[in-house]
């Protein structure tokens, strides 16, 4: 493997991780391996800590790719619950009103989801990174600040209902960047006269890279510490030793 030169690694991220903290842990591994105080190490497409699976994570020259690997199409399998919201759309934030719920069928679910999808406009949550006034919307909105924003075009290819239980729905999403997954939870239970929030959360795809090319954590670093050094990192790698 070259990272200097640039390596585009699929992780799988773990629940209750940041993309920051996965990030971080394959520089680390990077860093010993090379034997180098700093690198450049950056991913594609940021994951909430309750959301798993797909994360690009860019080593060296590769992330200049960043913000065209970004581009891509995303897939998502999000588990819904109705009759109920929060402020922040998910469970990061306690219940802050029920709704009834008893009323919605399947049938009802099937018939709506055809509104969510194409091209649509949405707003995104007040606990994301949107930034208002030159700063992230969730530090406005967790110091109780009324926060105002504005709709984004973006679009949906795919909105597919997989299960539903009488609550809980399971659907599956193909969509653009830039797609908050718990807004559309919020904006499908008020379309379905009810509430919603985003139990569970896997992305399964960023373009071409689904999570069965994916790696674990520990998996990523076995890979790391192991692997056979090539090119300009072997050479890096080279010269840190001679000169020790």
């Amino acid at each position: 493997m070259d990272f200097v030169k640039g390596e585009i690694i699929g992780i799988d991220k773990p629940l209750g991780w940041t993309s920051f903290d996965a990030v971080k842990r394959l520089r680390g591994a990077i860093q010993r391996r090379l034997g180098v105080k700093k690198f450049k190490v950056g991913h594609a497409g940021t994951l909430d800590p309750l959301a798993t699976g797909v994360l690009i994570v860019c080593t060296g020259r590769a992330t200049r790719r960043i913000d065209l690997l970004q581009q891509g199409r995303k897939e998502y399998i999000a588990t819904m619950r109705l009759g109920a919201t929060t402020p922040s759309f998910d469970l990061e934030k306690e219940i802050d009103a029920t709704y009834p719920y008893e009323h919605v069928t399947r049938e009802m679910i099937l018939e709506t989801l055809p509104r969510f999808t194409g091209h649509i406009m949405q707003v995104p949550p007040v606990f994301s990174a949107v930034k208002v006034d030159g700063k992230r919307a969730y530090l406005h909105a967790r110091k109780g600040h009324d926060v105002e924003l504005a709709a984004k075009p973006l679009e949906i290819d795919e909105f597919e209902l997989l299960d539903f239980d009488g609550r809980d729905m399971t659907l599956r999403i193909l969509c653009s960047k830039g797609t908050y997954i718990r807004a559309l939870a919020r904006d499908l239970g008020q379309a379905l006269n009810s509430g919603a929030h985003l139990i569970a959360l896997r992305r399964t795809a960023v373009g071409p890279v689904t999570e069965t090319q994916c790696l674990t954590i520990d998996e990523a670093l076995k890979e790391i510490a192991e692997c056979q050094l090539d090119g300009e990192s072997a050479e890096l790698t080279a010269n840190n030793t001679s000169t020790h």
